[in-house]
């Protein structure tokens, strides 16, 4: 289950990363970027954005009642010595969240790694989402270990479907046909994908050099 939150988190800090965003704006986006198949609801999104607001990662903007002179921050309401307003009530399409100082090192952070829990089925998805806030040799190194987990994987699959052939019914063994295609088809689009990123980091290494950086 925390896993599945990480991603969650590490997917709201990516788009809140581009522009401030209310919460409804932000499910929108949210459903975009993690695609039909991992269907969340409010009952997800608000204890995520709650535990990203208590560590300091987002901030909050409120609306000012009429004539107040505009929207305030709830830190800014705090220094104030002005009570809160939840930012986790009913008030949903009104509540603006936007990345702090903090959140942006740690989504910076968070997409510097590549290690084996950046190509895992539970997070690629969301890594990939956002390459484009990713350096080149991050980039590589998470392609090229999720080829290698798919590879290793296909490999696993193709021989318990040589050892279990006889024993299966005719729907058992489409099934594992489709199966088998699907991560096939992965790890050509993976091989392309490969292909390309080391040819933009020989073309142009000055520019990987400045993302890094």
């Amino acid at each position: 289950m925390r896993s599945r939150s990480t991603v969650l988190e590490t997917a709201v800090l990516g788009l809140l990363s581009s522009s401030p965003l209310h919460g409804y704006e932000l499910r929108k986006r949210l459903a975009l970027l993690l695609g039909p198949f991992r269907a969340f609801s409010y009952g997800t999104l608000y204890p995520a954005l709650r535990s990203l607001q208590e560590r300091g990662l987002i901030a909050t903007t409120e609306p000012a009642p009429a004539g107040a002179g505009g929207p305030r921050t709830a830190a800014a309401r705090r220094n104030a010595g002005l009570e809160p307003v939840p930012p986790l009530s009913g008030r949903r399409g009104r509540i603006v969240y936007e990345l702090t100082a903090e959140g942006k090192e740690h989504l910076q952070s968070v997409l510097s790694s590549s290690g084996p829990a950046a190509w895992e089925d539970e997070n690629f998805d969301v890594r990939f989402a956002l390459f484009a806030q990713t350096d080149a040799d991050t980039r590589l190194r998470i392609l090229e270990g999720r080829r290698t987990r798919l590879t290793e994987k296909l490999e696993a699959v193709k021989e318990s479907a040589a050892r279990t052939r006889e024993r299966l019914d005719e729907y058992t063994l489409e099934l594992q046909r489709h199966g088998l295609e699907q991560v096939e088809r992965e790890v050509r689009w993976l091989d392309d994908l490969i292909t390309q990123e080391r040819g933009r980091v020989t073309r142009d290494p000055r520019k990987n050099q400045k993302e890094r950086g």
